[in-house]
C-alpha cells in the first residue's frame, strides 16, 4: 500500500528520491523553514541516497533496511522545546544500494567525507573508529546512517550512527568501550546502566555548541520503574518525569508490567572529558507497537506535548505534509516518541516519523496498553 502525495518523477513515475524530497519540502515548510532551505535541504537528501534516489517506488525497497518498518531508507523526526521553534532532522543510509554492508559502509563513509568538505568540518573522531565499526567483513544489521539536523540558512547539523556489533554480537560491549576510549571518555563506559544490547554508538560532527558521543543500550521488558533509574546524569530529569513519560507513551498505568514488544532504547551522551559521567539522557519508547492506530500514537504524543508546554499542533500539520492516509488507517508513521534532558537546557520531546514510501503497517486488532495522563 502507498502512503499518499509525491513529487513527480519527469516520466511520470514517482522515486524514492522525489518522494521523500517532497515529504522533507512539506514538513520543513510546516516547521518555518524557508523556501531556499527547503530546496536545498531536499537535495542534499536526493545527494545522500545518490543513485538510488532515481529508483522507481514501483520497485521492490533497494535493501531490507533496518532503518524502518518498510525499509525504506528515510526517516523524518520533529523535535520540540517549550522556548524554540520546532526542528526536523532526517535520517538516511546513505549506502542502502550497496548489496553488501562492507559497500554500504564505505558508501556512506564517502558520503558524510563529501558533507565535511561542503561544510568544512572535521571528521578525525569518526577516521579514529573507522576499523571498530567499518571492518572490512562487518556484521549486523546497519553500517553507517547520517542524520542532519535541518537548521536555517542551509547548513544543517551532522550526526553519525555506527553498529556496536560490526565485529560480531558478542564484542559490542567491547567495542563500545574501546571507542569510548580512544575519544578521550575512558571511564565512561561504567557510567552506563545495564542494558539488553548495544544497537547505535554515535558522533555530532561539524558545528555544534557541544558535539556529543552518544552510546545506545535496548532494555527488554523495561517497566516504569526500571526507566526511572535509567538516567546517569548528574542533574537532569528525576525519575517521576522520566516514568510519567514513558507510561504515557508506552500507554501502561501505574500496576502495568513492562513493554512486552519491541524494547525501549535509552541514549547516553557524553560531552566532558574531565567526567565519566554521561551529560545527557534519552528514553525512547518504540510506540507503533504499543497502540491500535496512529491516531492514539498522536494522542498520546500531544499529551506529552502538552505536559511540556510544547504546540501539539505543529506535530498534527506534520504529520499531514507526510502522508494524506487518516492516522486511523495504519500503525507506524509515528515510529517512536522520546524524552531527552542535555545538560541544563529544558527537556525536549521528539516524535520520530515514518516516510512509508514503500508500505503502511496495517492497525493493530486491539489497543495493547491504553494512554495515562503525564505524572
Amino acid at each position: 500500500m502507498r502512503a499518499g502525495p509525491t513529487g513527480a518523477h519527469p516520466q511520470g513515475t514517482p522515486t524514492l528520491g522525489s518522494f521523500t524530497g517532497g515529504q522533507l519540502r512539506r514538513l520543513g515548510s510546516v516547521a518555518g523553514l524557508s523556501r531556499a532551505d527547503v530546496e536545498t535541504y531536499a537535495q542534499v537528501l536526493t545527494d545522500a541516497l545518490g543513485p538510488e534516489a532515481e529508483r522507481p517506488l514501483d520497485l521492490p525497497p533497494p535493501t531490507r533496511t533496518f532503518l524502518s518498518d518498510d525499509h525504506t531508507p528515510v526517516e523524518f523526526s520533529l523535535s520540540f522545546r517549550a522556548d524554540a521553534a520546532p526542528v526536523v532532522r532526517v535520517l538516511v543510509e546513505p549506502g542502502c544500494g550497496a548489496t553488501r554492508l562492507a559497500d554500504n559502509g564505505r558508501a556512506g563513509l564517502e558520503t558524510v567525507r563529501t558533507m565535511a568538505r561542503r561544510w568544512h568540518f572535521a571528521t578525525d573522531a569518526l577516521d579514529e573508529l573507522r576499523d571498530l565499526f567499518l571492518p572490512p567483513a562487518p556484521r549486523g544489521p546497519l553500517a553507517l546512517w547520517c542524520a542532519l539536523e535541518l537548521r536555517p540558512g542551509g547548513v544543517p547539523g551532522v550526526k553519525v550512527y555506527l553498529n556496536p556489533a560490526a565485529g560480531g554480537e558478542e564484542r559490542s560491549a567491547e567495542t563500545v568501550r574501546e571507542a569510548l576510549r580512544r575519544l578521550g571518555y575512558g571511564g565512561a563506559f561504567d557510567s552506563l546502566p545495564p542494558g539488553s544490547g548495544y544497537p547505535f554508538f554515535a558522533l555530532d560532527l561539524g558545528r555544534w555548541a557541544e558535539p556529543r558521543v552518544k552510546v545506545y543500550l535496548y532494555h527488554d521488558n523495561l517497566t516504569a520503574g526500571q526507566a526511572g533509574r535509567l538516567p546517569r546524569t548528574d542533574s537532569g530529569p528525576g525519575s517521576a518525569a522520566v516514568e510519567g513519560f514513558f507510561r504515557t507513551a508506552a500507554g501502561l498505568g501505574s500496576d502495568a508490567g513492562g513493554l512486552g514488544g519491541l524494547p525501549g532504547q535509552s541514549c547516553h551522551s557524553f560531552t566532558d572529558l574531565g567526567t565519566a559521567r554521561p551529560s545527557g539522557f534519552t528514553l525512547y519508547i518504540p510506540v507503533r507497537d504499543y497502540v491500535r492506530h496512529d491516531g492514539e500514537a498522536l494522542t498520546r504524543a500531544s499529551t506529552v506535548l502538552h505536559h511540556h508546554g510544547m504546540d501539539a499542533s505543529v506535530l498534527h500539520r506534520a504529520v499531514g505534509a507526510l502522508t494524506e492516509r487518516r492516522p486511523e488507517d495504519g500503525a507506524g508513521l509515528v515510529a517512536y516518541l522520546s524524552l531527552a534532558h542535555q545538560g541544563g537546557q529544558p527537556p525536549r520531546v521528539t516524535a520520530y516519523l515514518s516516510s512509508e514510501a514503500y508500505a503502511v503497517r496495517p492497525p493493530a486488532a486491539e489497543t495493547v496498553r491504553r494512554p495515562v495522563p503525564v505524572a
